[in-house]
Protein backbone atom coordinates (compact mmCIF):
# COMPACT_ATOMS: atom_id res chain seq x y z
CA UNK A 1 0.00 0.00 0.00
CA UNK A 2 3.23 2.13 0.57
CA UNK A 3 4.50 1.67 -2.48
CA UNK A 4 1.08 2.70 -4.27
CA UNK A 5 0.47 5.94 -2.42
CA UNK A 6 4.02 6.73 -3.17
CA UNK A 7 3.50 6.45 -6.88
CA UNK A 8 0.21 7.97 -6.86
CA UNK A 9 2.05 10.72 -5.00
CA UNK A 10 4.68 10.98 -7.76
CA UNK A 11 1.94 11.05 -10.51
CA UNK A 12 -0.81 14.03 -9.60
CA UNK A 13 2.18 16.84 -9.56
CA UNK A 14 3.22 16.06 -12.78
CA UNK A 15 -0.54 15.28 -14.38
CA UNK A 16 -1.26 18.01 -12.49
CA UNK A 17 1.94 20.26 -14.67
CA UNK A 18 -0.13 18.49 -17.86
CA UNK A 19 -3.31 19.69 -17.27
CA UNK A 20 -2.45 23.00 -16.88
CA UNK A 21 0.56 22.54 -19.84
CA UNK A 22 -2.21 21.73 -22.16
CA UNK A 23 -4.71 24.72 -20.79
CA UNK A 24 -1.85 26.86 -21.87
CA UNK A 25 -0.83 25.27 -25.21
CA UNK A 26 -4.25 25.91 -26.31
CA UNK A 27 -4.49 29.02 -25.18
CA UNK A 28 -2.04 30.17 -27.03
CA UNK A 29 0.67 30.33 -23.85
CA UNK A 30 3.10 28.68 -25.21
CA UNK A 31 6.09 29.93 -22.77
CA UNK A 32 3.66 28.78 -19.73
CA UNK A 33 2.89 25.35 -21.62
CA UNK A 34 6.86 24.81 -22.51
CA UNK A 35 7.62 25.57 -18.76
CA UNK A 36 5.08 23.16 -17.70
CA UNK A 37 6.05 20.45 -19.82
CA UNK A 38 10.11 20.73 -18.84
CA UNK A 39 8.72 20.63 -15.09
CA UNK A 40 6.81 17.81 -15.93
CA UNK A 41 9.74 15.72 -18.14
CA UNK A 42 12.06 16.74 -14.49
CA UNK A 43 9.57 14.43 -12.60
CA UNK A 44 10.28 11.67 -15.65
CA UNK A 45 12.27 12.51 -17.68
CA UNK A 46 12.24 8.47 -19.01
CA UNK A 47 8.49 9.49 -20.57
CA UNK A 48 8.57 9.77 -24.34
CA UNK A 49 5.29 11.54 -24.52
CA UNK A 50 6.58 14.34 -21.88
CA UNK A 51 9.40 15.05 -24.53
CA UNK A 52 7.16 14.71 -27.55
CA UNK A 53 4.34 17.57 -25.69
CA UNK A 54 7.75 19.76 -24.92
CA UNK A 55 8.42 19.18 -29.33
CA UNK A 56 5.10 19.98 -29.60
CA UNK A 57 4.81 23.03 -27.61
CA UNK A 58 8.18 24.48 -28.96
CA UNK A 59 7.30 24.31 -33.14
CA UNK A 60 3.97 25.84 -32.42
CA UNK A 61 5.17 28.90 -30.75
CA UNK A 62 7.68 28.63 -33.84
CA UNK A 63 4.20 28.24 -35.93
CA UNK A 64 2.35 30.89 -33.85
CA UNK A 65 5.49 33.70 -34.27
CA UNK A 66 4.84 33.41 -37.94
CA UNK A 67 1.23 33.15 -38.45
CA UNK A 68 0.71 29.82 -39.14
CA UNK A 69 -1.75 29.06 -36.63
CA UNK A 70 -3.70 31.08 -38.74
CA UNK A 71 -5.96 30.75 -41.46
CA UNK A 72 -6.75 32.91 -44.77
CA UNK A 73 -9.89 33.87 -46.88
CA UNK A 74 -10.63 31.85 -49.77
CA UNK A 75 -7.72 33.21 -52.09
CA UNK A 76 -9.01 30.58 -54.85
CA UNK A 77 -5.45 29.11 -54.49
CA UNK A 78 -6.12 26.67 -51.48
CA UNK A 79 -3.12 24.62 -52.04
CA UNK A 80 -1.89 21.89 -49.08
CA UNK A 81 1.73 23.32 -50.69
CA UNK A 82 1.52 27.12 -50.92
CA UNK A 83 2.72 28.29 -47.72
CA UNK A 84 6.53 29.29 -48.01
CA UNK A 85 8.78 27.87 -45.37
CA UNK A 86 9.29 29.55 -42.17
CA UNK A 87 13.16 30.03 -40.65
CA UNK A 88 13.08 29.08 -37.38
CA UNK A 89 15.96 30.40 -35.33
CA UNK A 90 18.58 27.35 -35.00
CA UNK A 91 18.44 26.98 -31.52
CA UNK A 92 14.48 26.45 -32.10
CA UNK A 93 15.12 23.70 -34.72
CA UNK A 94 17.74 22.41 -32.02
CA UNK A 95 15.62 21.92 -29.14
CA UNK A 96 12.37 20.42 -31.37
CA UNK A 97 14.43 17.91 -33.01
CA UNK A 98 16.33 16.83 -30.24
CA UNK A 99 13.11 16.33 -27.96
CA UNK A 100 11.74 14.09 -30.62
CA UNK A 101 14.95 12.19 -30.98
CA UNK A 102 14.84 11.73 -27.14
CA UNK A 103 11.12 10.66 -27.08
CA UNK A 104 11.97 7.80 -30.51
CA UNK A 105 15.11 6.41 -28.38
CA UNK A 106 12.92 5.99 -25.16
CA UNK A 107 10.25 4.34 -27.32
CA UNK A 108 12.42 1.66 -29.35
CA UNK A 109 14.41 0.97 -26.06
CA UNK A 110 10.44 -0.16 -24.73
CA UNK A 111 9.96 -1.63 -27.60
CA UNK A 112 12.76 -3.46 -27.83
CA UNK A 113 12.32 -5.23 -24.30
CA UNK A 114 8.05 -5.22 -25.67
CA UNK A 115 7.52 -4.87 -29.19
CA UNK A 116 3.65 -5.24 -28.62
CA UNK A 117 4.02 -1.87 -25.75
CA UNK A 118 1.13 0.01 -27.02
CA UNK A 119 2.09 3.00 -25.05
CA UNK A 120 5.50 3.27 -26.89
CA UNK A 121 4.06 3.14 -30.41
CA UNK A 122 2.12 5.49 -29.72
CA UNK A 123 4.41 7.83 -28.37
CA UNK A 124 6.49 6.53 -31.16
CA UNK A 125 3.70 7.40 -33.65
CA UNK A 126 3.01 11.15 -31.81
CA UNK A 127 6.91 11.95 -32.81
CA UNK A 128 7.04 11.03 -35.93
CA UNK A 129 3.69 12.75 -36.90
CA UNK A 130 5.27 15.65 -35.06
CA UNK A 131 8.33 15.56 -36.94
CA UNK A 132 5.95 15.05 -40.24
CA UNK A 133 4.53 18.66 -39.51
CA UNK A 134 7.39 20.46 -38.82
CA UNK A 135 9.13 19.34 -42.08
CA UNK A 136 5.66 20.08 -44.24
CA UNK A 137 5.31 23.59 -42.42
CA UNK A 138 7.71 24.54 -41.12
CA UNK A 139 10.87 23.35 -43.38
CA UNK A 140 8.87 22.75 -46.44
CA UNK A 141 10.89 19.46 -47.10
CA UNK A 142 8.17 17.32 -48.38
CA UNK A 143 10.23 13.97 -48.73
CA UNK A 144 11.47 13.87 -44.87
CA UNK A 145 7.54 14.81 -44.65
CA UNK A 146 6.05 12.12 -46.08
CA UNK A 147 8.48 9.53 -44.76
CA UNK A 148 8.08 10.56 -41.24
CA UNK A 149 3.79 10.24 -42.13
CA UNK A 150 4.10 7.25 -43.26
CA UNK A 151 5.96 5.79 -39.97
CA UNK A 152 3.59 7.28 -37.77
CA UNK A 153 0.80 5.91 -39.76
CA UNK A 154 2.63 2.48 -39.27
CA UNK A 155 3.14 3.21 -35.17
CA UNK A 156 -0.44 3.95 -34.82
CA UNK A 157 -2.35 1.39 -37.08
CA UNK A 158 -0.26 -1.26 -34.91
CA UNK A 159 -1.87 0.11 -31.64
CA UNK A 160 -5.49 0.21 -33.34
CA UNK A 161 -4.82 -3.82 -34.60
CA UNK A 162 -3.73 -4.38 -30.38
CA UNK A 163 -6.35 -1.92 -29.36
CA UNK A 164 -9.51 -2.01 -31.63
CA UNK A 165 -10.80 0.23 -29.06
CA UNK A 166 -8.56 2.55 -29.41
CA UNK A 167 -10.12 5.64 -31.21
CA UNK A 168 -7.30 8.21 -30.65
CA UNK A 169 -4.54 6.22 -32.78
CA UNK A 170 -6.82 6.66 -36.04
CA UNK A 171 -5.96 10.34 -36.58
CA UNK A 172 -2.59 9.59 -37.60
CA UNK A 173 -4.16 7.45 -40.11
CA UNK A 174 -7.00 9.58 -41.04
CA UNK A 175 -5.00 12.71 -41.81
CA UNK A 176 -2.27 10.53 -43.69
CA UNK A 177 -5.31 9.37 -46.14
CA UNK A 178 -6.48 13.10 -46.68
CA UNK A 179 -3.23 14.61 -47.17
CA UNK A 180 -2.05 11.88 -49.51
CA UNK A 181 -5.27 12.05 -50.85
CA UNK A 182 -5.00 15.41 -51.81
CA UNK A 183 -1.07 15.96 -53.21
CA UNK A 184 -0.40 15.93 -56.55
CA UNK A 185 0.07 12.59 -58.34
CA UNK A 186 3.88 13.13 -58.25
CA UNK A 187 4.05 13.51 -54.81
CA UNK A 188 2.69 10.47 -54.45
CA UNK A 189 5.55 8.31 -56.51
CA UNK A 190 8.34 8.45 -53.23
CA UNK A 191 9.15 4.90 -52.71
CA UNK A 192 7.16 4.68 -49.44
CA UNK A 193 4.00 5.74 -50.90
CA UNK A 194 3.51 3.75 -54.30
CA UNK A 195 0.90 1.58 -54.54
CA UNK A 196 -1.27 3.88 -51.90
CA UNK A 197 -3.34 6.74 -52.77
CA UNK A 198 -4.96 7.89 -49.71
CA UNK A 199 -8.41 8.40 -49.85
CA UNK A 200 -10.01 11.95 -48.75
CA UNK A 201 -13.67 11.07 -47.81
CA UNK A 202 -12.27 8.03 -45.70
CA UNK A 203 -9.53 10.72 -44.25
CA UNK A 204 -12.28 12.92 -43.21
CA UNK A 205 -14.78 10.29 -41.54
CA UNK A 206 -11.65 8.83 -39.81
CA UNK A 207 -10.94 12.61 -38.15
CA UNK A 208 -14.83 13.27 -37.85
CA UNK A 209 -14.70 9.95 -35.44
CA UNK A 210 -11.93 11.09 -32.79
CA UNK A 211 -13.15 14.42 -32.96
CA UNK A 212 -16.54 13.23 -31.48
CA UNK A 213 -15.15 10.03 -29.37
CA UNK A 214 -11.56 10.53 -28.89
CA UNK A 215 -10.02 11.29 -25.86
CA UNK A 216 -6.21 11.96 -25.62
CA UNK A 217 -6.23 13.24 -29.76
CA UNK A 218 -9.81 15.16 -28.75
CA UNK A 219 -9.08 18.80 -29.26
CA UNK A 220 -6.38 18.35 -32.20
CA UNK A 221 -8.83 16.16 -33.92
CA UNK A 222 -11.91 19.01 -33.45
CA UNK A 223 -8.91 21.69 -35.13
CA UNK A 224 -7.92 19.46 -37.92
CA UNK A 225 -11.68 18.95 -38.75
CA UNK A 226 -11.96 22.43 -38.47
CA UNK A 227 -9.07 23.08 -41.24
CA UNK A 228 -10.41 20.17 -43.70
CA UNK A 229 -13.72 21.58 -43.71
CA UNK A 230 -12.25 24.86 -44.31
CA UNK A 231 -10.53 23.33 -47.59
CA UNK A 232 -13.39 21.08 -48.64
CA UNK A 233 -15.79 24.54 -48.54
CA UNK A 234 -17.75 23.37 -45.81
CA UNK A 235 -17.44 25.99 -43.12
CA UNK A 236 -20.86 26.12 -42.09
CA UNK A 237 -19.98 22.52 -40.70
CA UNK A 238 -17.15 24.08 -38.45
CA UNK A 239 -18.84 26.83 -36.77
CA UNK A 240 -20.00 24.64 -34.07
CA UNK A 241 -17.23 23.05 -33.92
CA UNK A 242 -14.97 26.66 -33.38
CA UNK A 243 -17.74 27.24 -30.98
CA UNK A 244 -17.14 24.85 -28.56
CA UNK A 245 -13.55 25.10 -28.81
CA UNK A 246 -13.97 29.15 -27.72
CA UNK A 247 -15.70 28.02 -24.73
CA UNK A 248 -13.24 25.59 -23.56
CA UNK A 249 -10.27 27.93 -23.95
CA UNK A 250 -11.71 31.30 -24.03
CA UNK A 251 -8.08 33.01 -23.73
CA UNK A 252 -7.43 31.97 -27.51
CA UNK A 253 -8.26 34.82 -29.60
CA UNK A 254 -7.28 33.36 -32.85
CA UNK A 255 -10.42 31.22 -32.51
CA UNK A 256 -12.63 33.96 -32.02
CA UNK A 257 -10.66 35.13 -35.79
CA UNK A 258 -11.29 31.99 -36.84
CA UNK A 259 -15.03 31.90 -35.83
CA UNK A 260 -15.38 34.88 -38.07
CA UNK A 261 -13.49 33.27 -40.96
CA UNK A 262 -16.04 30.85 -41.12
CA UNK A 263 -19.08 32.56 -40.82
CA UNK A 264 -17.86 34.76 -43.44
CA UNK A 265 -16.79 31.93 -46.19
CA UNK A 266 -20.28 30.18 -45.62
CA UNK A 267 -21.85 33.46 -46.50
CA UNK A 268 -22.82 34.98 -43.72
CA UNK A 269 -21.52 38.43 -43.50
CA UNK A 270 -23.39 39.72 -40.31
CA UNK A 271 -22.42 36.98 -37.82
CA UNK A 272 -18.86 36.82 -39.41
CA UNK A 273 -18.36 40.68 -38.63
CA UNK A 274 -20.46 40.13 -35.36
CA UNK A 275 -17.30 37.74 -34.37
CA UNK A 276 -14.50 40.16 -35.01
CA UNK A 277 -16.40 42.89 -33.15
CA UNK A 278 -16.86 40.67 -30.12
CA UNK A 279 -13.03 39.92 -30.48
CA UNK A 280 -12.42 43.75 -30.18
CA UNK A 281 -14.95 44.15 -26.97
CA UNK A 282 -12.82 41.61 -25.41
CA UNK A 283 -9.55 43.60 -26.72
CA UNK A 284 -10.95 46.51 -25.34
CA UNK A 285 -12.07 45.21 -21.92
CA UNK A 286 -8.52 43.56 -21.59
CA UNK A 287 -10.08 40.04 -20.99
CA UNK A 288 -7.44 37.29 -20.56
CA UNK A 289 -5.09 36.34 -23.56
CA UNK A 290 -6.50 39.40 -25.64
CA UNK A 291 -4.10 42.19 -24.69
CA UNK A 292 -1.50 39.77 -26.69
CA UNK A 293 -3.66 40.58 -29.96
CA UNK A 294 -2.61 42.78 -31.86
CA UNK A 295 -5.56 45.51 -32.95
CA UNK A 296 -4.09 45.11 -36.90
CA UNK A 297 -5.32 41.71 -36.38
CA UNK A 298 -8.57 43.14 -36.12
CA UNK A 299 -8.14 45.85 -38.92
CA UNK A 300 -6.93 42.74 -41.15
CA UNK A 301 -10.10 40.48 -40.76
CA UNK A 302 -12.43 43.46 -40.94
CA UNK A 303 -10.78 44.22 -43.88
CA UNK A 304 -10.82 40.64 -45.65
CA UNK A 305 -14.72 40.50 -44.87
CA UNK A 306 -15.08 43.68 -46.28
CA UNK A 307 -13.00 42.54 -49.25
CA UNK A 308 -15.04 39.53 -50.64
CA UNK A 309 -17.99 41.24 -49.99
CA UNK A 310 -17.11 44.05 -51.83
CA UNK A 311 -17.18 46.92 -49.90
CA UNK A 312 -14.17 48.32 -50.97
CA UNK A 313 -14.24 51.60 -49.56
CA UNK A 314 -14.34 50.22 -45.57
CA UNK A 315 -11.97 47.69 -46.34
CA UNK A 316 -9.26 49.74 -48.03
CA UNK A 317 -9.92 51.60 -44.50
CA UNK A 318 -9.38 48.94 -42.20
CA UNK A 319 -6.37 47.48 -44.28
CA UNK A 320 -4.65 50.54 -44.42
CA UNK A 321 -4.75 50.80 -40.61
CA UNK A 322 -2.65 47.57 -41.13
CA UNK A 323 -0.40 49.18 -43.04
CA UNK A 324 -0.19 51.90 -40.75
CA UNK A 325 1.37 49.14 -37.66
CA UNK A 326 2.24 46.45 -40.11
CA UNK A 327 5.56 45.06 -37.49
CA UNK A 328 2.79 44.30 -35.18
CA UNK A 329 1.58 41.46 -37.48
CA UNK A 330 2.99 38.49 -38.67
CA UNK A 331 4.94 38.63 -42.49
CA UNK A 332 2.04 36.29 -44.13
CA UNK A 333 -0.90 39.18 -43.21
CA UNK A 334 1.49 41.90 -43.83
CA UNK A 335 1.79 40.47 -47.49
CA UNK A 336 -1.77 39.45 -47.52
CA UNK A 337 -2.37 43.09 -46.43
CA UNK A 338 -0.72 44.71 -49.20
CA UNK A 339 -1.99 42.17 -51.69
CA UNK A 340 -5.46 42.95 -50.93
CA UNK A 341 -4.75 46.90 -51.01
CA UNK A 342 -3.55 46.47 -54.59
CA UNK A 343 -6.54 44.20 -55.88
CA UNK A 344 -8.89 46.97 -54.28
CA UNK A 345 -7.25 49.63 -56.22
CA UNK A 346 -7.58 47.52 -59.29
CA UNK A 347 -10.55 46.97 -58.83
CA UNK A 348 -11.71 50.59 -58.65
CA UNK A 349 -9.54 51.14 -61.72
CA UNK A 350 -6.31 52.54 -60.43
CA UNK A 351 -3.83 50.21 -62.12
CA UNK A 352 -0.68 52.48 -61.01
CA UNK A 353 -1.71 52.54 -56.73
CA UNK A 354 -2.54 48.54 -57.59
CA UNK A 355 0.60 47.48 -59.21
CA UNK A 356 2.47 49.83 -56.06
CA UNK A 357 1.14 48.28 -53.36
CA UNK A 358 1.81 44.47 -55.05
CA UNK A 359 5.28 45.84 -55.23
CA UNK A 360 5.25 46.27 -51.75
CA UNK A 361 3.83 42.49 -51.00
CA UNK A 362 6.72 41.22 -52.63
CA UNK A 363 9.49 43.57 -50.90
CA UNK A 364 7.57 42.55 -47.54
CA UNK A 365 8.37 39.26 -47.52
CA UNK A 366 9.13 37.25 -51.03
CA UNK A 367 8.11 34.17 -50.30
CA UNK A 368 4.93 34.53 -48.84
CA UNK A 369 1.98 33.65 -50.99
CA UNK A 370 0.74 37.24 -50.84
CA UNK A 371 3.37 38.01 -52.44
CA UNK A 372 3.45 35.08 -54.64
CA UNK A 373 -0.37 36.43 -55.65
CA UNK A 374 1.05 39.90 -56.41
CA UNK A 375 3.78 38.91 -59.07
CA UNK A 376 0.37 37.92 -61.12
CA UNK A 377 -0.66 40.65 -61.03
CA UNK A 378 2.01 43.07 -61.47
CA UNK A 379 1.65 41.82 -65.36
CA UNK A 380 -2.30 41.33 -65.08
CA UNK A 381 -4.71 43.59 -63.61
CA UNK A 382 -6.80 41.30 -60.68
CA UNK A 383 -10.19 40.88 -61.73
CA UNK A 384 -12.79 39.29 -59.39
CA UNK A 385 -15.00 36.78 -61.27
Amino acid sequence: MALVLLAAASWLPAQNLLDEGWDHFYNLEYDAAIADFQRAIAQDPNSPDLHNHLAEAVVFKEMYRNGALESEMVSGNNSLLRRARMNPSPETRAQFLSEIGKSLNLASARLKQNPNDTAALYAQGIAYGLRSDYFWVVEKSWYDSLRDATSARKAHNRVAELQPDNVDARLVQGLHDYIVGSLPWQYRMVGFLVGFHGDKEKGIRIVQNVAQNGKLDKVDAQIFLCALYRRENHPDHAVPIVQELIRRFPRNYILRLELSVMYSMAGDKVHGMEAVEEAARLKRERAPGFDQMPWEKIYYQEGSIQFWYRDEDQALENLQRVVAGINNVDLNTGAYTYLRIGQIYDMTHRRAQAVEYYKKAIAFEPQADGAAQSRKYLSSPYNPR
